[in-house]
């Protein structure tokens, strides 16, 4: 196995600008933070590095919940960390995630965001009113390292500041 990566906890500061954006009904911000658990992987054999709720989060069916984790990873350089619902949570409920799978590239780590890992999932069950709920501490999606490759003829040299879709925009 190869040791590529290292996952840290976002600066309080930034945690709490995410936080406060998707729920701003928290009262005390720095006690979500606090209680934030770095991924681990449940066993030996486990690929995925579970990423656990920072608080109670409710996946309502027909609606979309953005999860700041609080989480950021270095990762070096030819490697991707995936992002993809807890496989139980996809199973029993229809949880996925809004852009099928989340890339999170090395690049990311230093952007202005700090590289804060945020997750978004819809809960697609087809019986009315169902939902599902996630306490504080219980893993709801899982992180899998991939190693990647260019092609020869690669002369990439753009740089990276934003999350979602920055890439693509325009400079």
């Amino acid at each position: 196995m190869y040791r590529i990566a290292k996952f840290e906890k976002v600066s309080f500061e930034q945690f709490e600008k995410d936080w406060l954006k998707n729920f701003p009904q928290t009262e005390d911000v720095r006690a979500v933070y606090d209680s934030i658990k770095l991924p681990k992987r449940a066993t030996t054999g486990s690929a995925g590095y579970d990423f656990y709720a920072p608080a109670n989060v409710c996946f309502e069916k027909g609606k979309s919940t953005l999860v700041p984790t609080g989480i950021r990873s270095k990762i070096d350089e030819g490697w991707v960390l995936s992002i993809y619902p807890r496989s139980g949570l996809g199973f029993k409920h229809r949880c996925q995630l809004d852009n099928t799978v989340g890339i999170i590239d090395s690049d990311y780590y230093n952007s202005s965001n700090e590289g804060h890992i945020m997750i978004k999932i819809s809960c697609d069950a087809h019986d009315d009113g169902h939902k599902a709920e996630v306490l504080a501490g219980d893993g709801f999606a899982q992180g899998i390292f991939t190693q990647f490759g260019i092609t020869v003829d690669d002369d990439t040299n753009g740089v990276r500041d934003g999350g979602f879709g920055s890439t693509t925009e325009s400079k």
